[in-house]
């Protein structure tokens, strides 16, 4: 079982952003992106994904409008897109540029329901997410990770894997570098390993990966889409052009994926994992070790040496192993990879222990679903700070959770009043004003054997510039601790 690439190579002799091949040159579609010289193009968003795609575009030779609802002094780079001739918007969207578009790249971070885009969209402009303008002009495999949570972890430690057995990898998308940014470059990977959100994905048209990870599905966003079912269309659009030859590596414990997804249907072949349950075809967990069974064969991957605790860890590394071996990577380069792998900061990361007490820094758990995975890997008592910007979820899914692990809830941020009507009379709580309190209650709090976790179940935007940052603070305020 192995990816097979199918995409002629680029221009004999020929480097640069302007010898680039397009995917499809039979699509009048796609002749749009990749013949861009003298197109009116508008990219919406300047975040890094749409100061990126600015730049492309105006490399290739697009006449490019840039608009952003942010003021001019919060967007970075503004002065250098200026300077090269692109139209800058900052503060407003002025609907002229929009039906003057002859296409519209979008950034993640804009929904695709914004009133000049519906109004767009009526008079029939192209609009499309920044990873399919990206795709256009990829000949190169793709290992794609989805999923509400570990996605992350996932995308970093694929990537880790790949480059210690010798393969030059690109690892981006959703995480650090955009893709956009890889193509620009004119490198030349083996293999480019991205991580992708819904909302990169609402606005694909023919991407589609070689191997596709979804993780699980669980509520998030919900302040952006109308309802659950509308996230989880998002997510599943991720296999909507996947056809002979690719793989799909899919979570069959998650209710959602199960109930959703038609694995008898599919042109593409099926990689399940689980570690509740036995595969016959697939990967599951059992007796401290993973089994990848697969056309009669199994192999075995010991955990006792994984530095990745919880079960929501093996379920990544489960996934990890799957795509690795779906790009021809022997057991003996994962295992060698994959043990030797701390983590990420920010996903349950230790921090400390004070007398006694073990300190997590979660930060990254800016959803329900994060948090419920967070303490289904711990035994010990639990101190939970959470609480942040609300994402709009069901906070009561999590009231077993509480109940069972939870002694002590610290509650802080927009939502918190929000998390307390779910969960009062289930454990004792506290609210507070600051994480500097969080952490102080905490600590009077906790007995020897317990686990003080920060796992905010929200976003960072009510107090932080972003879960980093709120991390890195919560890291700081336990080393002080005496």
């Amino acid at each position: 079982m192995k990816i097979k690439t199918e995409i002629e190579k680029r221009r004999n002799g020929e480097t640069g952003i302007n010898s680039l091949i397009p995917r499809f040159p039979d699509s009048p579609i796609h002749q749009l992106y990749w013949d861009l010289k003298g197109r009116n193009v508008l990219v919406v968003g300047l975040a890094k994904t749409g100061v990126s795609t600015a730049k492309f575009l105006n490399e290739r030779g697009a006449i490019v409008t840039a608009t952003d609802i942010l003021p001019a002094s919060q967007i970075k780079g503004i002065n250098d897109l200026q300077d090269s001739g692109i139209t800058v918007e900052a503060g407003k969207h002025t609907l002229k540029y929009f039906l003057d578009a002859e296409l519209i790249v979008l950034s993640p971070g804009v929904p695709l329901q914004i009133w000049p885009l519906n109004e767009a969209k009526k008079k029939g402009v192209e609009i499309i997410s920044e990873i399919e303008l990206a795709y256009s002009f990829i000949e190169e495999p793709i290992v794609a990770i989805a999923g509400t949570n570990g996605k992350t972890t996932t995308t970093t430690l694929i990537g880790k894997v790949l480059e210690d057995a010798g393969k030059k990898v690109f690892v981006g998308g959703n995480i650090g570098l955009p893709l956009i940014e890889y193509v620009a470059s004119g490198q030349k990977a083996d293999y480019l390993v991205v991580e992708v959100s819904s909302f990169q994905l609402e606005g694909i048209r023919r991407f589609k990966p070689n191997v596709a990870i979804l993780l699980n599905i669980t509520e998030d966003h919900l302040d952006r889409y109308a309802n659950f079912d509308e996230y989880a269309a998002a997510k599943f659009r991720f296999f909507e052009n996947m056809g002979e030859g690719d793989f799909a590596i899919i979570n069959s414990d998650d209710p959602v994926i199960n109930s959703k997804f038609e694995i008898q249907n599919s042109k593409f072949q099926v990689i399940p994992f689980s570690s509740t349950k036995i595969l016959k075809n697939g990967l599951y967990y059992k007796d401290g070790r993973i089994v990848y069974s697969m056309a009669g064969k199994e192999e075995f991957y010991p955990t006792d040496n994984f530095k990745l605790k919880g079960i929501h860890n093996i379920e990544n590394i489960m996934a990890t192993i799957a795509a690795i071996r779906c790009c021809g990577i022997s057991k003996d380069k994962i295992l060698k990879t994959v043990e030797g792998f701390h983590g990420l900061p920010h996903r349950m990361e230790f921090v400390r222990e004070v007398k006694g007490v073990a300190y997590y820094n979660d930060s990254k758990g800016t959803n329900i679903g994060a948090l419920q995975k967070s303490l289904e890997g711990l035994d010990a008592p639990v101190i939970l700070i959470a609480g942040g910007k609300d994402k709009g979820g069901d906070y009561r899914v999590l009231s077993n959770s509480i109940t069972d692990k939870v002694k002590l809830l610290i509650l802080l941020g927009e939502a918190k009043n929000k998390i307390k009507e779910a969960f009062n009379g289930l454990t004792k709580i506290v609210m507070v004003e600051s994480l500097k309190e969080a952490v102080d209650v905490a600590y009077h709090n906790a007995n020897t054997g317990d686990v003080v976790l920060l796992s905010p179940a929200c976003s960072s935007f009510d107090m932080f510039k972003d879960y980093k940052e709120r991390g890195e603070i919560f890291r700081k305020l336990v080393n002080t601790l005496q």
